[in-house]
């Protein structure tokens, strides 16, 4: 029996991939977690054999959470289910451990594929994420901007992009006005850039948003 671990903070998400899972043999969600410290707790306590993660939830983000997951248990798989397209986070969470990587518009039956071959030790990935990681390869000598941010930056770097307000960044991660203020200082010296309409400009031009 497969023993999954679903840490995702919306409660219609996490009921769906129960609803999903419940139908098949050999698999059952043994627990859940709404946020990344409490799935970080529930793995110490052991009894799973595979973490289905978020990457945007309240708080200590799913790549802070999924690099802890690492550190406290190294051999569980981790498999990534989120909204945000391959573009924006696939290669920066297979390169901090992740063993595959879903977005929540894929088909149950690939979520199903993806659970049981990472359990088997195995990685997900789609063809058209294959492709992406083989370019990232070659071009890793000459590493785009955005690669030169820490995971916090780069979070407050999409979200800056994708026209949320620095208050509205500062409710949905948990942190203050201040903070991620200076998350917005700290990323436009590091890559350049003088104003919000650079990062923007930059990031569509680089498909981290759209």
């Amino acid at each position: 029996m497969i023993r999954i671990l679903i840490a995702d903070d919306h409660t219609i998400v996490r009921e769906g991939l129960k609803q999903i899972i419940a139908d098949i043999s050999g698999m059952e969600v043994t627990d859940e977690a709404t946020n990344g410290n409490e799935a970080i707790s529930k793995i110490k306590g052991g009894g799973f054999d595979v973490v289905l993660l978020d990457i945007s939830m309240p708080g200590k983000s799913g790549l802070e959470t999924l690099k802890e997951i690492r550190m406290e248990n190294p051999s569980i798989p981790v498999l990534i289910l989120t909204m945000h397209p391959e573009e924006q986070y696939a290669v920066r969470v297979l390169k901090a451990g992740a063993s595959g990587y879903l977005t929540k518009e894929s088909a149950p039956d690939e979520l199903i594929t993806a659970i049981r071959k990472v359990t088997n030790g195995g990685k997900y990935i789609s063809a058209s994420l294959a492709e992406k990681l083989a370019f990232h390869l070659e071009i890793d000598n000459e590493k785009p901007l955005h690669e030169t941010l820490s995971d916090r930056e780069y979070q407050v770097l999409c979200k800056i992009s994708s026209g949320n307000r620095i208050s509205e960044i500062a409710e949905e991660m948990s942190l203050s006005v201040k903070t991620i203020s200076t998350y917005r200082s700290r990323i436009l010296e590091k890559m350049g850039m003088k104003n919000n309409a650079e990062l923007t400009y930059y990031a569509i031009k680089n498909q981290l948003v759209y």
